[in-house]
């Protein structure tokens, strides 16, 4: 592991790291925010970050006001990259699929395969990571935005037991019902519908009876890309299932980081109902 930034930040300190991945074959970055008790030695719960398409692990420590979010609460926040990168690594042209459009899926189809499995990646090699190299503990919540939003409610969905708080800021709540889902599934996991509906929040749902986390979802009612995103479907499938939803429609609100960064602040106190 290499550190590449560190600025001082409310007390703690925001750094940006790169570090090889055994998991996706290539090299990796990952913003983390430390507190000041973390910088002292004492363990704090982590918050996971996954972000939408297109981004890098820049736009959220950069636009969204995490730090003084954490640090008032006391939480390390890791901000990973969204997917696999390098000369190596398979692209695309388009901005949905390849290179900035990993959709935390572990791909099963060439030539996405060999790199694409960022599943694996956010939910079993990072946190080993950080828990290793950080004073972090073992008290992990998860959040994202757009396909990110995604990522997290599928990851927590996914791995009962391993988080203990989710929320979403506007997720691809069902990907195997919408044109953006149904590209990337169909392209990483092939034509099947049935492979589609392991990494589909909306179907997960229905089979989520071990545990019931508590879904905290934010969506802005003036958002373009709502025909995507589907928060109805998210709540239809809460109440068919009995599964504790808050969804909040936001009056006036896009799918920009102004939006994050409003409601930011709740998410966090949400999450503190968990790891503290």
């Amino acid at each position: 592991m290499k550190r590449t930034e560190q600025h001082a930040s409310y007390g703690g300190r925001q750094e940006v790291w790169v570090h090889a991945s055994s998991t996706l074959g290539c090299e990796m970055r990952f913003g983390v925010y430390l507190p000041e008790p973390a910088l002292r030695g004492q363990k704090c719960p982590v918050l996971y970050w996954l972000s939408g398409l297109t981004c890098t692990e820049q736009n959220f420590i950069n636009k969204a006001g995490a730090q003084a979010h954490a640090a008032r609460h006391g939480f390390i926040v890791v901000a990973p990259d969204t997917s696999p990168r390098g000369e190596a690594v398979a692209n695309d042209d388009a901005y949905d699929l390849g290179q900035g459009a990993g959709f935390y899926l572990n791909a099963t189809q060439a030539p996405w395969t060999p790199h694409y499995r960022m599943q694996d990646y956010v939910a079993q090699e990072l946190p080993l990571l950080i828990e290793q190299h950080f004073a972090a503990s073992d008290r992990r919540g998860i959040f994202g935005h757009s396909m990110g939003g995604h990522g997290a409610l599928v990851t927590a969905l996914r791995h009962p037991g391993r988080y203990r708080s989710v929320s979403a800021f506007a997720p691809i709540a069902a990907p195997s019902q919408v044109p953006w889902g149904q590209k990337a599934l169909g392209a990483y996991l092939g034509p099947g519908p049935e492979a589609w509906r392991a990494w589909d929040a909306v179907a997960l749902l229905a089979t989520a009876r071990l545990e019931k986390l508590h879904l905290w979802v934010d969506q802005g009612d003036a958002d373009e890309f709502l025909p995507q995103l589907r928060p109805d479907l998210l709540q239809a499938a809460c109440e068919a299932a009995g599964h504790p939803l808050t969804l909040r429609m936001q009056p006036g609100h896009d799918h920009s980081y102004y939006f994050i960064a409003t409601f930011l602040g709740e998410h966090f106190d949400h999450h503190a109902k968990y790891l503290l």
